[in-house]
């Protein structure tokens, strides 16, 4: 399977577009599970794809270990534990297109809100609450267990705030670094750490550090209001993609 030609055409780019993700385009990482899943299955997608998110969680929170708002990561990591039990509780009952429609739908609306609504205004800075750290830090970890899907509902609470490029990008990488491990667990339970899919994970690591590098790298180097804007068509992009395969894979346009 390693080394099969439509293997490595789909998940050598979707390797390339997390790593990226994990260097602060969080955006792209979203696209990876769907390509991954032109080849294998979606659940052992997620499973291969899991060791190397933690691999590259490892570059990416060292880079930003000094750079992350401690807040946001209080107010959402007790709802993100929550959010991958019921994941996890709740796999076999709940539709993945569906859960992917509702978020693509989320995230088109907000990003094309702060695009386009808000016009020329001054845009309403937010600051980090119990509350909607909570809900929104349950959303990122249900989403995030059943899709490796958690970046859409992350951007939705946290981008209002305004942090600095590096603060969102570090905030991101801790708090999503703490989810993947908190999904080790479960994965273990579902059966799916098998000796070929942890080969497979392993044959992909040096290409996942070394794009994770990169997306550090271009990070720090866009300017701030740019990276916003990136971001937002980023998860436009991305929130579109979601809409048509939860249509899709609801059989909602036959």
């Amino acid at each position: 399977m390693i080394f099969d030609p439509a293997y490595l055409a789909a998940m050598v780019p979707a390797v390339i577009l997390v790593g990226l993700a994990k260097g602060g385009f969080s955006g792209l990482g979203l696209l990876s599970l769907p390509l991954m899943a032109l080849v294998l299955s979606p659940v052992r997608a997620a499973a291969i794809m899991l060791p190397i998110l933690i691999v590259q969680d490892i570059v990416s929170v060292w880079a930003y270990r000094r750079e992350f708002d401690r807040r946001n990561l209080a107010m959402m990591l007790p709802g993100a534990l929550l959010g991958v039990l019921a994941g996890y509780l709740l796999a076999s009952r709940v539709s993945d297109a569906a859960v992917g429609l509702s978020v693509g739908i989320i995230s088109v609306a907000f990003a094309a809100r702060r695009l386009f609504a808000d016009g020329k205004a001054q845009q309403l800075v937010t600051k980090a609450e119990l509350l909607p750290g909570t809900f929104w830090g349950a959303v990122c970890g249900f989403t995030s267990m059943i899709a490796h899907a958690g970046g859409p509902p992350f951007q939705i609470y946290v981008m209002p705030q305004r942090l600095s490029p590096p603060a969102f990008v570090g905030t991101g990488a801790i708090f999503f670094a703490l989810i993947n491990l908190m999904k080790v667990g479960p994965y273990l339970a579902l059966g799916q750490f098998t000796h070929e899919n942890l080969m497979a994970s392993a044959a992909l690591f040096p290409l996942a550090i070394l794009a994770t590098l990169a997306g550090v790298w271009l990070v720090r180097r866009v300017p701030a209001e740019r990276f916003y804007t990136i971001i937002y068509w980023l998860l436009i992009l991305v929130g579109l993609k979601l809409v048509f395969d939860g249509f899709t894979g609801l059989h909602l346009f036959s």
